[in-house]
């Protein structure tokens, strides 16, 4: 490749990963995780991004490295576990940059000598040998790396790294644009794409050519870098230059002595010291740059050898402060100018001794010429720094004024922040900013607006699907046809039929206990009951008794045929009987089918099938452990001498000691199946074992015999107390939530059951199953069951049972107006509660948890700390039990004055409980197998994957076997025998031979809690073997039960159709596949299907296509015949003739009809429908259903084929298609993303994953998984990892679920919705009540007085600028658009923004109608609007790099436009006084700082604090700016940077103080430009103003890069948003013309409709 080649070749790389920046994903990178997927940080990324940071100042490089320690903290808080990689040739990239040479090598020795971090420093470059090794042994999920380097070259060095990285089915995250809050960090994650690795493959000669011309480019620059410098370094040589432009070396010798000084006082001063330092902003002059460029070579090379010199043993502490270039800009100010204006200051006798050693060091070092004496510092009078008007920095005018508070009397505040209102500096009442308070009537006076006025809520504008009190015809159908619907939708959840519930009074009852002797005290009616049920159940058994006597031939005679399906029908018979000696006579007669089948097979094979020894070992389970009173003599002979003809003549014996001497017995040999009874069982029957199960039924559960955990849960609900239940997916934990539904049905017409689902898809399947399992006779216009979600609510507030998402359910308990329904709800029901520590809305499942004041149910699957979150919600019942009892008390005084006469009958008969029990179980119905799917010579292969493979001895010893890491009985016989393969001389190996093992001695039934015990005895045994010098073998055997299945390199979506034809072959359907990206989700589905019409065209006989033709032309002929008749028909008189002609017509139309219909017909092969599985009338009223949905077509000719997708971005008609014919058994193949694992009811016989995703963590796997194993179906389930490589599946099988862990409760707009309800609400006492709840107990500060502090803090904070804003009065009551802010709340800080604009009357300013009188606007005043709403509510930053992409767009603009200029300046105007505010708030926090961990370095946890240096004169002279530095870190005001610092736009983080747990996140501002952490524009995509002008979808997929499901949901938020401020502006203002709610109106029209265009 020559230059030109190499360039263009380049530049071809560039544009790939420039195509890919805007499609890249802004997530979350560890979800809700203990311990994150392993990933990578380029190291030299991580440099370039610190030192780009604008805090920073060049040279400072103590603060460099804080700033490095304070990412990798973060990262390591949030449970990241990663490696930092340097590469060897990265490091040419650095000769342009001498200064950073020694910086880049002083970092790596610093990770690796004062950290534990692993960093890797071996790798030559990125397209080494070693390297691709170690990505594919250790295979990380994501590598951090940035899109730009410091120069074009080394921007090349990443672009060669990201393609790598992608070639290698690495995914990359950008460095750049990565943003953090207590729980997350979140960044642009650019996915491996097969295209990614296609180019590398095709390219990878080019790529390795162009890679090694870049890097001799590299090399070349060292050469010359060296050269300037260090090329004339002779004696002579130096004397001569001495006269040209460098320095002579008497002023060479003089910067020594500064530098030697500025290394003294880095050793003495403590950094509470430096903190003070003055900054010098001259630069310095030209000539000393080839000194300090000269000084960072030495240094460099000196590091770079510390290696090599071992024998210096040297103390590596300080790396991270070898220099700090602003410390000698000081001095050097000094002696050049202060000092020779008059100004002489001691240097102090430590530092003056330290100084005049090293000084006298530096001579002894120095040969060959003599380099005078200490003192004086100064002998030449050249001007090292430029001369400057300004050269000194003035801190003092950025101090930040500590504003004082404005005091408030309200109960509430006094309350909560009434221990701090002592220490705080308050305002007098004529203080000007008390007496300027906003006030807000000058606006509402000016435009007849009312801004006070209360708004109808979200609850209210909710569209109500059905209007409760219509009796229009119409509206009834439709409501009818929505119940019916319902009820099939409930019915195909679970098949339970309906429940007539009726309301009884409510009795005091005791926890269920087993029922004593009743005999004797028994009632006439209660002896006439008993006598009726014994008759109708020996009735019952007759019924069975002759059923089984018609059909038993049939199925004897099948069994005979063909034993297996002769089995399935006996099972589906014993499935549906009651009676218990009819199954018992049912079992007998399979068991003699079974015992007849397994002689003859025995006498004609030679090689057994075990199948019939398995369906005969079945049958014996069955008799022994369920019928053990029927069986006689007789039948225990027969089961001895079954147990005899499989081998196992011990067992027989045990069980029938009479020895059975008969000739067919002597040759038994060559029936027995060869291995012992235990080892049969285990092996070859392990999911059919018995699960224990108790015997003994609870009144309360008529459909099934609960466990005992389960009964404790009833138990619960029994006794009015709450729960946290921990238990697997489908264990039935939520049977305990109908129960409950239940109890409160018959208790009363009034009381209210809530139940909290975290998506809508779960809330309309609740309700569903709700509909169908309940119906009850209530008064007119109360229901049963209501739903609540953003989209649609009916019943919400008139029925019994609610189903809501969380933030539904906060608008009604925060709605002040809505209390005395609020006190109504006896119980509320948390599903999927782990939501709580996901990523969007979780703050909102805490606030309901504190705010309800009933008893309540909190269900998951998945929390590994359950009990710190059971502790904590103790402590808020805890709270409500105190704050019960003082408002008991008040409530009694009002009763008995008569003043609650409206409150619900009942409330106060309920005894409550405080009490919250933690319910926690662990067993899985039904055993799991997993299985990796792998692809040799274009087929696939599946490898059976034993659970213990992902585990190694290290992991073992340090946390021992996960918790829920189980294993199927064949696992454990597997592990058994791998051990005892790889330890010959294992002394217990006897004992643990399963066979003799104590718990399975002389039984002949195995039970699944007995190989149980099993499995934990294994394992405590392996684990000793790890514990007691016995690893190597521990390992061999992890090693041994490792599959060997490489990965593979094919376009892996394009094998998917295979995989799905391999599992119905396997009879592995139905299967869910899991993968996360919505458009692989429709891809692969789509491409299933088009490999069935494929197959199809190829089964068709040759002519069938010219047949249909020919047939339909003949259908359209007689069609027309008929037609022409039936005219005639009503034209005249009817002829006999003609009417059997017309027969004779329809006659051969309906023939022709079914020809073209079997013509057409799908065979078998080509669809994965199972047609039988739903009636032809069902399957259409359920497509009917979705005949005007976006997707419906496309869903309805999937399902035909038995296919469907499931995404978020379906509607809910589409999801349910979906949902009920995969339930039903139509659909059996279904690609999803994770939306489908919250709870959603899609049982399956598999589970695939088919995508490795950031979004595929422990807690997704275990969700998903556990759909694996229909229960009642599948005694077995299967998953199956398709495309994901080794060390993922390792790391999902062994890591721990996430640990809960609180959010930042609290935002300004929860604050004033707070503040609206205490002051606004039905019963104040009970508003406070819940709002100091609310206020008091985060998860966040459970435990933790400093965040407590910190949170009250806020909270003032919040209150201050509320009052400022003027949203609230100075008693804390909500005036002026509070209600607006409030209503807006999704959207903080953009709420707060537009009503500042609204108030300042810039909408009034913009919206002109087209002429005098007219309600319409332009285009343009139109286009206008929707740019600001899109800078306010439609807010995407793109990764700045895009910017510079040269691809032209064809529809839309793609980067959004700034806000007009006066919105520009009335957004800088709100963003300074909040940003003032928020400074102060953070100089108060500031108190609450842990100063010995600020002096600290966050990782290495190196100190730098001391003694100060108080003796010099200098010192404290140099380091003189005590004041403005009481709000940031101490690292970073080396840089100069001081509390003025905060008031500036995008502050970073790390510029706070990082102890006290606040940052810039909750600041209510909104900076109109946003920046990355290089300091570069990110720029905000236009999509909505873009879809606004040009209306389509495409356009967005293609120019804005959005995918396109998303891209719909973003587009239906906006224009919910607009539709919500048109609707409250209009109720705010009372004039019918008002041109800004006229422009709103119209916008919203025109937008809605566009959006329904598509």
């Amino acid at each position: 490749m020559d230059l030109e080649e190499h360039v263009m070749f380049l530049e071809r790389m560039s544009q790939l990963i420039l195509s890919a920046v805007p499609k890249a994903e802004y997530s979350s990178l560890f979800n809700d995780f203990v311990e994150s997927e392993f990933f990578l940080i380029d190291g030299d990324s991580l440099l370039a991004t610190c030192v780009c940071e604008k805090s920073l100042k060049p040279g400072q490089e103590l603060h460099f490295f804080y700033l490095v320690e304070c990412y990798l903290t973060d990262l390591i808080s949030k449970g990241g576990q990663f490696a930092i990689v340097f590469f060897k040739d990265a490091e040419y990239a650095y000769f342009n940059f001498p200064e950073l040479l020694p910086l880049r090598t002083a970092l790596i020795l610093h990770l690796q000598h004062n950290t534990t971090i692993d960093v890797r420093t071996k790798f030559s470059g990125c397209l080494s040998q070693e390297w691709e090794i170690f990505l594919e042994d250790s295979y990380p999920y994501y590598l951090i790396v940035a899109d730009e380097g410091l120069n074009h070259l080394q921007t090349h060095l990443f672009n060669f790294l990201i393609t790598q990285s992608w070639a290698m089915k690495v995914n990359v995250v950008l460095s750049s644009g990565q943003t953090s809050d207590i729980l997350r960090l979140y960044a642009y994650l650019m996915p491996s794409m097969y295209k990614n690795q296609k180019f590398f493959k095709e390219n990878k000669k080019k790529i390795e050519m162009a890679y090694k011309t870049l890097i001799k480019q590299l090399e070349e620059c060292r050469f010359s870098a060296l050269e300037s410098l260090f090329g004339n370094l002779k004696w002579k040589n130096m004397i001569e230059e001495g006269e040209s432009n460098c320095l002579a070396l008497q002023e060479m010798e003089d910067l020594c002595k500064l530098h030697c000084l500025s290394v003294v006082f880095l050793l003495h001063l403590p950094l509470s010291q430096r903190a003070c330092t003055r900054v010098i902003t001259s630069h310095w002059t030209k000539n000393i740059h080839t000194f300090l460029e000269m000084k960072k070579w030495c240094e460099y090379f000196i590091l770079s050898n510390i290696n090599i010199c071992e024998f210096w043993n040297l103390n590596l502490i300080h790396l991270s402060d070898l220099s700090d270039e602003l410390l000698l800009k000081n001095i050097a100010f000094y002696y050049e100018n202060e000092n020779v204006e008059g100004l002489h200051l001691n240097l102090g006798d430590v530092i003056m001794k330290d100084y005049e050693h090293l000084w006298n060091t530096v001579s002894k070092l120095v040969r060959k010429f003599a380099v005078g004496k200490p003192f004086p510092l100064r002998t030449t009078k050249l001007s090292f720094l430029e001369k400057n008007p300004s050269p000194i920095k003035d801190t003092a005018k950025e101090n930040i004024p500590n504003l004082g508070f404005i005091s408030m009397s309200c109960e509430v505040v006094d309350k909560f922040v009434g221990d701090l209102l002592t220490d705080l500096p308050f305002l007098k009442s004529d203080d000007p900013i008390v007496t300027s308070l906003v006030k807000h009537k000058e606006f509402d006076e000016l435009v007849h607006w009312h801004s006070h006025r209360p708004l109808s809520d979200d609850y209210d504008r909710t569209k109500c699907q059905f209007d409760e009190k219509s009796r229009d015809p119409h509206h009834l159908r439709s409501l009818q046809k929505y119940q019916l619907f319902q009820r099939f939708y409930g019915n195909s959840l679970e098949s339970v039929s309906p429940k007539i519930v009726v309301t009884q009074a409510v009795k005091p009852k005791n926890n269920f206990i087993a029922p004593k002797n009743k005999k004797a005290h028994e009632t006439k009616a209660e002896i006439i009951t008993r006598e009726n049920k014994k008759r109708l159940i020996a009735k019952e058994e007759q019924k069975e008794e002759k059923k089984w006597s018609v059909l038993s031939f049939s199925i004897e005679e099948e069994m005979k045929e063909n034993l297996n399906s002769g089995i399935k029908n006996l099972e589906e018979f014993l499935k549906s009987c009651k009676s218990n000696s009819v199954k018992f006579r049912v079992e007998m007669v399979a068991l003699t089918a079974c015992l007849k089948a397994w002689k003859e097979h025995c006498r004609g094979e030679t090689t057994k099938d075990l199948n019939i020894a398995v369906q005969m070992m079945k049958r014996i389970h069955s008799l022994m452990e369920k019928y053990p009173e029927l069986l006689q003599e007789a039948d225990q002979q027969l089961i001895a001498r079954c147990l005899k003809y499989l081998g196992f003549d011990e067992l027989a014996s045990s069980l029938y000691p009479t020895q059975v001497a008969r000739d067919d017995m002597k040759k038994t040999d060559k029936y027995s199946i060869g291995i012992g009874p235990v080892r049969f069982q285990l092996q070859y029957m392990g999911h059919y074992l018995i699960r224990d199960e108790r015997k003994d039924p609870d009144p309360r559960v008529q459909d099934f015999i609960p466990d005992t955990w389960q009964r404790e849960l009833l138990d619960v609900v029994d006794n009015n107390e709450s729960a946290v239940i921990v238990a697997p997916t489908s264990s039935g934990k939520t049977y305990a939530s109908y129960y409950c539904m239940e109890k409160v049905l018959k208790e009363s017409n009034e009381g209210v059951v809530v139940y909290v689902a975290p998506t809508k898809a779960l809330v309309n399947q609740v309700a569903a199953t709700v509909q169908n399992r309940f119906t009850k006779s209530l008064p007119n216009g109360e229901a049963l069951c209501g739903v609540f979600t953003r989209d649609y609510r009916h019943d919400a507030l008139n029925c019994q049972v609610l189903i809501t998402v969380p933030a539904c359910f906060e608008i009604l308990l925060l709605a002040p107006h809505r209390q005395t329904w609020v006190k109504r709800i006896r119980y509320v029901i948390f599903d999927e509660v782990h939501c709580l520590g996901g990523e969007i809305g979780a703050e909102v499942w805490e606030h309901l948890l504190v705010m309800i004041r009933c008893p309540f149910l909190a269900l998951s699957a998945t929390i590994s700390n359950p009990q710190h979150l059971t502790e904590w919600l103790q402590s808020v019942k805890h709270y409500w039990k105190q704050e019960d009892s003082t408002m008991g008390k008040n409530t009694a005084f009002k009763r008995n004055a008569g003043c609650c006469a409206n409150s619900p009958k009942d409330y106060f008969q309920i005894k409550e409980s405080y009490k919250v029990r933690l319910v926690l179980y662990g067993e899985r119905y039904n055993d799991l197998e997993k299985h990796i799917c792998s692809i040799k010579h274009h087929d696939i292969y599946f490898d059976h994957f034993h659970p213990c493979a992902a585990l190694t001895t290290d992991h073992i010893e340090k946390y021992g076997f996960p918790s829920d890491l189980t294993l199927s009985p064949r696992e454990t016989i597997q592990l058994y025998d791998t051990m005892f393969q790889f330890w010959e001389s294992w002394p217990r190996a006897q004992e643990f031979d399963p066979e003799k093992f104590i718990h399975f001695k002389n039984k002949i039934v195995i039970k699944k809690l007995d190989a149980r015990k099993y499995e934990e005895s294994l394992k405590a045994e392996l684990t000793s073997w790890i514990q007691n010098g016995h690893a190597e073998e521990a390992k061999m055997v992890l090693r041994n039960l490792s599959p060997d299945s490489g990965f593979s390199s094919e376009n892996m979506l394009r094998m998917f159709p295979l995989l799905v034809e391999k599992l119905r072959k396997m009879e592995k359907l139905p299967a869910l596949f899991f993968l996360f990206s919505l458009g692989d989700v429709e891809q692969t589905a789509l491409r299933v299907k088009r490999c069935l019409e494929r197959e199809q065209e190829r089964q068709r006989p040759p002519k069938a296509d010219k047949e249909a033709y020919d047939i339909t032309n003949k259908l359209q002929k007689v069609k027309k015949s008929i037609e022409k008749l039936k005219t005639m028909d009503e034209k005249s008189q009817k002829n006999p003739r003609r009417v059997d002609q017309r027969l004779i017509y329809e006659t051969e139309h309906n023939n022709l009809l079914k020809t073209l219909e079997k013509n057409l017909e799908m065979p078998q092969e080509c669809t994965y429908a199972n047609q039988k599985a739903i009636d032809t009338e069902t399957l259409q009223m359920v497509f009917d259903r979705v005949k005007f949905t976006r997707k419906g077509a496309e869903l309805k000719a999937l399902a035909r084929r038995g296919i469907g997708y499931h995404h978020s971005a379906l509607n809910s008609k589409e999801k349910q298609l979906v949902e009920i014919l995969f339930r039903k058994g139509f659909i059996r193949v279904v690609t999803a993303t994770g939306t489908l694992a919250l709870g959603i009811n899609m049982p399956c016989k598999s589970v695939v994953f088919a995508q490795n995703s950031i979004y595929l963590d422990a807690l997704n796997y275990r969700q998903m998984s556990g759909r694996a194993g229909r229960r009642g179906q599948d005694l077995l389930g299967d998953v199956y990892f398709f495309n994901i490589p080794l060390p993922k599946i390792e790391k999902l099988i062994k890591s721990n679920v996430p640990e809960l862990r609180g959010q930042f409760p609290l935002g300004i707009t929860l604050v004033l919705r707070l503040m609206l309800l205490a002051s606004k609400g039905d019963d104040p006492e009970d508003a406070k009540a819940k709002v100091l709840s609310v206020l008091k107990h985060s998860l966040l500060s459970f435990k933790k007085p400093r965040v407590i502090k910190m949170l009250k803090l806020y909270f003032l904070f919040s209150l201050q600028f509320l009052m400022k804003q003027g949203y609230l009065d100075q008693e804390g009551k909500p005036m002026g658009f509070a209600g607006l802010v409030s209503h807006l709340h999704y959207h903080e800080p953009s709420n707060l923004v537009f009503v500042s604009f609204l108030v300042k009357g810039l909408f009034h300013n913009l919206c002109q109608p087209t002429g005098k009188g007219s309600r319409h606007f332009s285009q343009d005043v139109m286009e206008k609007l929707v740019l600001v709403l899109a800078n306010l509510f439609g807010r995407r930053p793109l990764p700045a790099k895009f910017q510079e992409t040269t691809v032209k767009f064809c529809q839309s603009k793609v980067f959004l436009d700034d806000l007009p200029e006066d919105f520009n300046d009335a957004l800088h105007e709100y963003n300074m006084d909040v940003t003032k505010d928020f400074a102060s708030f953070l100089l108060n926090v500031a108190k609450l700082a842990d100063m010995k961990q600020e002096y600290q370095l966050p990782l290495s946890k190196i100190n730098f604090t001391g003694k100060e240096c108080e003796g010099s004169e200098l010192v404290s002279h140099l380091m003189n700016c005590k004041e403005g530095r009481a709000a940031i870190s101490p690292f970073v005001c080396l840089s100069g940077n001081s509390d003025g610092d905060l008031l500036l736009p995008n502050t970073p983080n790390d510029v706070l103080l990082r102890t006290v747990g606040i940052n810039h996140t909750q600041a209510p501002v909104l900076w109109s430009q946003i920046f990355d952490n290089q300091g570069r524009r990110m720029p905000l995509n236009a999509y909505a103003l873009d879809f606004y002008k040009h209306g389509s979808l495409t356009g967005l997929v293609q120019d804005n890069r959005m995918n396109e499901g998303a891209a719909y949901d973003l587009l239906k938020d906006f224009a919910l948003t607009i539709k919500s401020l048109s609707v409250s502006l209009r109720e705010l203002c009372e004039n019918e013309d008002d041109n800004v709610v006229l422009a709103f109106e119209q916008l919203s029209d025109t937008f809605t409709e566009k959006l329904n265009g598509v």
